[in-house]
């Protein structure tokens, strides 16, 4: 039993917008959703700012023609803005192209190619792989940028404090693409661990509903055993009552069959197994209350389900409900009032446990998507209600509390 937060089941959920199951993501930008357009975009602006910027008195900027440009110059700007669009795969090579392309401007008033190199910094912090060979590269690439800047300074006879500054942006730039390489990576280690973690949930689940139904079928027919030995041995002095065995055995086998047909495709791995003998339903349902009241939880039973249900629903309907007052106690702890409804409409039963949130708050499920740690409870749950063919919802309430809300389809084919 464990925390109420969840991460999704591996399903798509009807109705539930998101990824697999429709979880929204975080944002995303142009770069990430079209990083090709988007480094051609990019390419073209710093072309076009290297071409007609150029520096005026007063650290400040002026548009110059472009016939004021020689030919040879607006080359070399064609060139580093042309590598710039290999940013993504080729850092290294871009920063080097780079740092060609500036290097015969150094010094001249068409030495505009510094935004190329900054651009190619950021690029091979972000996306150079970590391999020895790429460190080195790395290395040699910003101590090319520090000296070319240094000498674009000297050549134009700047303080000391300028060159110190721009040679510290320029480091910079590298580390910000390293920091934002090496979070994604974390990132994406976090989402697999996750996504290991919720697989072996639902696995655990999965291996704990199949020994579960398991004892169902064999109760069954271990039922189906007794009676056709007993209709045998009355067969000669009372007919009827043979009859009437072979009936019950006839309808215990259609049970069993159904059972069975639930219980194909859900792995048992080898297992100890389990006691045979029949599993809690809902008439069992008194006695888990008067327990978790002995417990100290403040705990109501509203509606109810008259007609027979199959094994399997009721088997659910009532580990949901034991999961769900056990969260509870765990979570807003004794003296919670809590409130368990059932009810039957529309060929499903519906499954409502409601508490007054006293204690500990607890996160919805849609926060745990966002990075919460996973709980084992909410995705048992939703398992078992996904495999009959149901869904199952949990998050807080407006008013404080939390709410889980199941239902279980009572005929038709599991998920």
């Amino acid at each position: 039993m464990m925390n109420r937060t969840a991460l999704p089941s591996q399903r798509p959920t009807p109705g539930v917008p998101g990824s697999a199951r429709g979880l929204p993501g975080r944002f995303r930008g142009p770069f990430a959703r079209w990083p090709r357009a988007a480094d051609a975009v990019l390419a073209a602006a710093l072309f076009l700012a290297a071409v007609f910027l150029e520096e005026a008195p007063g650290d400040s900027l002026r548009v110059r023609p472009i016939t004021d440009v020689p030919v040879p110059v607006l080359l070399l700007y064609a060139v580093a803005a042309g590598a710039l669009y290999r940013r993504r795969n080729k850092p290294l090579v871009v920063l080097c192209v780079a740092l060609l392309a500036w290097g015969p401007t150094l010094g001249s008033s068409y030495s505009t190619g510094g935004g190329f190199v900054i651009v190619a910094l950021y690029a091979t912090g972000r996306y150079a792989a970590d391999t020895r060979g790429s460190r080195l590269g790395t290395g040699a690439g910003i101590a090319a940028a520090a000296a070319a800047l240094v000498i674009e300074e000297l050549l134009r006879s700047a303080p000391w404090g300028d060159i110190v500054f721009g040679a510290v942006f320029m480091a910079g730039a590298w580390y910000v693409g390293r920091r934002l390489r090496l979070r994604a990576g974390r990132a994406a280690r976090l989402r697999q661990e996750q996504a290991a973690e919720a697989r072996r949930i639902v696995a655990e689940e999965r291996t704990h509903i199949a020994r579960e139904l398991h004892d169902v079928v064999a109760h069954r027919v271990s039922m189906m055993t007794v009676q056709a030995g007993a209709a045998r041995m009355v067969a000669a002095e009372n007919l009827q009552e043979a009859v009437d065995a072979m009936a019950a055995v006839e309808e215990a086998g259609r049970q069993a069959l159904d059972e069975l047909r639930h219980l194909l495709g859900v792995l048992r791995p080898d297992a100890q197994r389990d006691r045979l003998g029949p599993q809690p339903r809902l008439a069992d349902l008194h006695q888990l209350v008067e327990q978790v009241r002995e417990a100290g939880l403040d705990v109501t039973v509203t509606g109810g389900v008259q007609a027979v249900l199959p094994a399997r629903v009721e088997l659910s309907a009532y580990r949901i409900v034991q999961e769900a007052l056990t969260n509870v106690l765990k979570h807003s702890g004794p003296r919670t009032r809590t409130e368990v409804r059932l009810s039957r409409e529309s060929g499903g039963l519906t499954i409502e446990v409601l508490d007054d949130g006293r204690g500990t708050a607890v996160q919805s499920v849609s926060a745990a998507a966002h990075g919460s740690v996973p709980g084992h409870g909410i995705v048992g749950m939703r398992e078992r209600a996904v495999l009959l063919g149901g869904s199952l919802d949990a998050g807080p309430r407006p008013g404080g509390g939390f709410r889980l809300a199941a239902r279980l389809p009572t005929s038709g084919e599991p998920a």
